[in-house]
């Protein structure tokens, strides 16, 4: 299990703040959604939850400096799925969801039957084994989003942090998605998930942040957070918030700024 701890985290992108002290803590067993508008700091803090982005702060991983553990090390903890990757080598599917294996496997190393068996797992569940002879760069942008989903899948680490998974998939396949997250997490995983529907979010995240301005404005369960007054602040948007079964739904009306 890989808990995750932030301590008065802060990321300077140039002369911009992008965030600014965060604390906050992700431990196993739970899907958290981190959600806010555009330009708000949720991938730049994502990204420095996994040392990719010079931060102020503390971020610790199982206890350890995130920046002092080996990369490899890393990888084999947190899973990572960015967003808008851009592939550029004509590898077939099933070879680029291989890649997800790298962390487990020694140099010039090559690929285990258990490795094999994680591939074929992860192009199961991410719903691309029709795909795995394809060449990558020739698929819809919606087939490639499942693809790099799978290969982050593929490595079985004990955490994963995904940035807008959801992008590019028709309905049907978000909610598969979503399905794998909510999976992960209740088989003891820690997930964060960054996302932008924010009914989707509410449905199946055990808890939220919502971020505006690099800083975190409200932590807890999507009934707390997810307020008319508190989207109108931070999203500039009118919008009725009700109770659909287990979770809230939100409609949105406009525009208020």
């Amino acid at each position: 299990m890989v808990t995750i701890a932030l301590d008065n985290v802060g990321v300077a992108l140039g002369r911009r703040t992008v965030v600014s002290g965060v604390d906050a803590r992700f431990d196993a067993g739970t899907l958290t959604g981190i959600v806010g508008p555009n330009g708000a700091g949720k991938s730049t803090l994502a990204r420095a939850m996994l040392a990719l982005v010079p931060a102020s702060g503390s971020v610790r991983i199982d206890g350890i400096d995130a920046v002092a553990l080996p990369r490899a090390d890393l990888a084999q903890r947190i899973a990572y799925l960015p967003q808008g990757q851009t592939l550029h080598w004509p590898l077939t599917v099933e070879r680029l969801v291989g890649l997800g294996r790298l962390p487990h496997l020694a140099p010039m190393s090559r690929i285990s039957d258990a490795d094999a068996a994680a591939i074929e797992r992860a192009m199961e569940r991410a719903d691309v084994l029709g795909l795995r002879d394809r060449i990558a760069t020739e698929l819809s942008g919606g087939e490639r989003a499942r693809v790099l989903f799978a290969r982050a899948l593929a490595v079985e680490a004990p955490a994963l942090i995904a940035d807008e998974p959801l992008a590019s998939l028709d309905p049907g396949h978000q909610i598969d998605v979503m399905d794998l997250l909510r999976a992960e997490a209740d088989a003891g995983k820690l997930v964060l998930a960054v996302l932008h529907d924010l009914t989707m979010a509410a449905r199946y995240c055990d808890r939220l942040l919502i971020v505006d301005g690099g800083r975190i404005v409200a932590d807890g369960s999507p009934a707390d957070v997810l307020t008319p007054d508190l989207l109108r602040a931070v999203y500039g948007i009118d919008a009725r918030v009700e109770s659909s079964g287990d979770w809230p739904t939100v409609t949105l009306f406009g525009r208020t700024r």
